[in-house]
């Protein structure tokens, strides 16, 4: 199935979103409840999975997800289609601060791979299925990582990400990263997660027990300030907490 040819535009800095503009007949997929706002034009039907199972029946539906839920993502996607006159828009934002990356898959081969929570939005005809770490052990216990999303096709999908989104081209090297600060990968890059270093870096360090590390030639894209790092600042446990007086969070949960 090929996908619908749609045209974009992001906006926003810090929070940003991005305002898709569809003709008569298309359509764009997006996760339940990201929806900022739509033309009259645009109509919503919410869905067991993102249409390109269509021809697999109901069990393909569900097998879809059930892949999805096992995730931690919604097992619903919802469909926007410009059923008026003309071009109509809608537009998806963004769950919390950060940047939102449009990713070409066409230009990619025809796949990515993405962090969990990363995929906000996709031309129909995009296939959002998930894909385990081939290398199970220390990634089943680094907790991040073990489980990964899969977006094929040959249209335009939209990431998001915390803080600012960094893309490095990797020519047959390694690079390591914070597991949480990890977006997406191409399917060429070879992908695990390993220990951070000896037991003394690991416990004392300050940088998590376990590194995501990434060998090969392609696209990576990193974020700044996943979402995990986020609720650990503003969490009144945070050992930032006290500095000053009190944490963000306990000042709103107060009022």
């Amino acid at each position: 199935m090929r996908s619908h040819e749609i045209d974009y535009e992001i906006k926003g800095h810090d929070i940003q979103f991005v305002e898709v503009v569809l003709d008569p007949g298309e359509t764009v997929i997006a996760e339940a409840g990201s929806m900022f706002f739509m033309d009259e034009g645009i109509s919503f039907e919410t869905r067991l999975g993102d249409g390109s199972e269509a021809s697999s029946g109901l069990m393909g539906k569900l097998l879809s997800a059930a892949m999805r839920g096992i995730a931690g993502e919604s097992i619903f996607l919802t469909h926007f289609t410009n059923q008026g006159r003309g071009r109509q828009r809608v537009a998806f934002s963004a769950p919390y601060p950060g940047t939102i990356v449009p990713v070409d898959l066409a230009a990619l081969g025809g796949e990515v791979i993405l962090q969990k929570d990363a995929f906000l939005c996709a031309a129909m005809g995009t296939h959002i299925t998930i894909a385990f770490n081939k290398r199970l052990g220390a990634t089943f216990f680094g907790g991040e990582g073990f489980i990964l999303e899969k977006l094929t096709g040959d249209g335009l999908a939209f990431v998001h990400a915390g803080g600012t989104v960094v893309e490095r081209e990797l020519h047959g090297e390694t690079l390591r990263v914070d597991t949480g600060c990890l977006v997406g990968f191409e399917p060429s890059i070879d992908y695990s997660i390993e220990q951070s270093g000896n037991l003394k870096s690991m416990f004392f360090g300050g940088e998590g027990i376990f590194l995501a590390t990434l060998r090969g030639t392609g696209k990576v894209w990193l974020q700044s300030m996943p979402i995990r790092k986020l609720i650990q600042q503003l969490s009144p446990a945070s050992p930032n907490a006290d500095k000053g007086s009190r944490s963000i969070l306990g000042d709103l949960l107060e009022r």
